[in-house]
């Protein structure tokens, strides 16, 4: 049986999702009128006396409709915001966009974010990339049930940079974020706004993910059932912030353009249509040190770049395509049981035809205006970036190694699969220190499954929680290099990263320091079934 992800109109209208409406139009969110009043709150953080808050945001998680197709509306969840005190601008639309709000806020600001859930499941936000206490990570120890509320409080650290949020309860996280819960939050400091960069309607979010619609319009998610979950969901169609066959209508002038690999699981190598280069000036982690110059940028689940594009230099009134370039997939050693085939043999029975893992196709077009062209070049210097050696780890010769895995079926890291708040000895690190870090995934040691008569290998887009690191290097196994080679020259790994993706056959190397906050954190996998499934450990800063 085909698992679609409607909720019933009944319910749907119970919800109040009709009276939220839509974050369409305009560029600043419309503020929310009707609340539902918690059964119940759970503060993560008492903030100090007399600590002053900057921005007060009420945060609801929400059922909606969106108009996607022609036709019926698509029935999906959303976060609902509006700004308590303090900045009416700090949140905005994506303009006729299901997904966000976008949340812009500056370093340094104290932050509080009330959390309300109106939907029928358990849930939590995660601030992907922020570094914050433990209690404000939005761990899936912390999920709240429906009717109830969850405070955050923190101070926002981090540089400027691409941000985001998104759902992070244990076995929903896939099928929340599927459904549109996903918001961007954007960082800016001193640092950035002295360089000039483009702004405004010059800078542009560009969300990117995959999802199968079915002949109603409404999402289907896993129709290929356990071989879905195996192998992490592939849409049928692209979406970029939530439309279809997108067209981004420009002027003849530099842009910012912020991505995100907003996808379940597809991998994306971005490159122009005509192979002209790439020009990026921020990852995860914020602005580079300067701008560099790539032929495509691959980018896995959770990953993001930001491109600097000059459209001066394209002709008045003419198209560009962006497109995801062929590559050779991120399975390796499956004994050919990939495939719309093998998917209904062991799914739902719904018959899905996604794009196939490693395939090119169009992401987005973008289209000209008629106006006089004003030419811009990125500045030369973006960011003071500080270089982390690994010398200065305490295990710089004996890194921690994470082996990424499978066994029965399942998902692993270090063959174990996530427990609650268990934390096993070797995920124990200390406050204050800077450790490295190795996610091995060349199979050695890890409990790989075996399938079709072929080791089952996969790519995983691995993130860690509370911390940003930096790349120290890659190394590929031998008889990988097919893989690697077809998107490693698309890797950007020179400034801050939260999120790397491994190959299969591949072994990153990282490093990172662990300050600020003591607690529970997580280390896991980004392809959101593999998440799910328990392809995610905790580790554990002690002072």
């Amino acid at each position: 049986m085909r698992q679609v992800y409607p909720i019933s109109r009944s319910e749907f209208l119970r919800m109040g999702g009709l009276g939220g409406a839509a974050l369409v139009g305009g560029p600043l969110l419309a503020a929310c009128t009707s609340v539902v009043q918690s059964t119940a709150e759970k503060t993560g953080e008492v903030p100090a006396t007399g600590a002053q808050v900057d921005l007060s945001l009420r945060l609801r998680v929400t059922t909606s409709e969106a108009q996607i197709l022609p036709g019926a509306l698509t029935q999906v969840w959303r976060y609902q915001g509006e700004v308590l005190a303090g900045d009416a601008q700090a949140l905005q639309a994506i303009p006729g966009s299901y997904l966000g709000p976008v949340l812009r806020v500056k370093q340094g600001q104290r932050l509080r974010v009330e959390l309300v859930n109106e939907v029928n499941e358990q849930t939590i936000v995660h601030w992907h990339g922020l570094h914050v206490p433990s209690e404000m990570d939005g761990h899936p120890k912390d999920a709240i049930g429906p009717g109830q509320t969850y405070t955050y409080e923190f101070t926002v650290r981090n540089r400027a940079g691409t941000y985001w949020f998104h759902p992070h309860p244990h076995t929903l996280t896939g099928p929340q974020v599927y459904r549109g819960l996903a918001g961007l939050l954007l960082v800016t400091d001193e640092e950035e706004q002295a360089l000039g960069l483009p702004s405004g309607e010059y800078d542009v979010p560009l969300v990117l993910q995959d999802r199968t619609l079915d002949a109603d319009n409404q999402f289907v998610y896993l129709p290929n059932g356990m071989m879905d979950r195996m192998m992490g969901f592939l849409g049928e169609r692209i979406l970029v912030n939530g439309q279809p066959d997108f067209t981004l209508t420009v002027e003849r002038r530099p842009y910012r353009l912020r991505v995100l690999n907003g996808s379940n699981a597809r991998v994306y190598k971005l490159g122009w249509e005509d192979g002209a280069p790439l020009t990026v000036i921020a990852t995860d982690g914020g602005l580079l040190e300067r701008p560099v110059e790539r032929p495509y940028v691959t980018l896995g689940p959770a990953e993001r770049a930001e491109l600097w594009v000059d459209f001066s230099t394209f002709e008045a009134e003419s198209e560009r395509r962006l497109v995801s370039l062929e590559w050779a997939g991120s399975t390796a050693g499956m004994g050919g049981m990939m495939g719309g085939g093998m998917g209904g043999m062991m799914g739902g029975g719904f018959d899905s035809n996604p794009i196939p893992d490693g395939a090119a196709f169009p992401v987005l077009t973008v289209r000209l205006g008629q106006g006089v062209a004003t030419p811009g070049q990125p500045p030369t210097r973006l960011a003071s970036l500080e270089r982390l050696q690994e010398s200065g780890s305490v295990n710089a010769d004996n890194p921690r190694r994470w082996r990424l895995g499978m066994s029965r079926m399942t998902w692993t890291i270090n063959g174990r699969t996530f427990e609650m708040e268990g934390v096993a000895r070797d995920e124990i690190v200390k406050l204050g220190t800077q450790e490295t870090w190795l996610f091995d995934n060349t199979g050695s040691g890890g409990g790989m499954g075996m399938m079709g008569g072929g080791m089952m290998q996969m790519a995983h887009p691995m993130h860690v929680h509370g911390v940003q690191f930096q790349v120290l290097g890659r190394s590929v196994a031998r008889g990988a290099e097919r893989v690697w080679e077809s998107v490693s020259q698309g890797f950007v790994d020179e400034g801050w990263k939260d999120t790397v993706l491994v190959l299969p056959g591949e072994q990153v190397r990282v490093t990172m320091r662990f300050e600020d906050y003591p607690g529970l954190f997580l280390n896991h996998c980004h392809n959101l079934e593999h998440e799910d499934q328990g392809m995610m450990r905790n580790y554990r800063i002690d002072e």
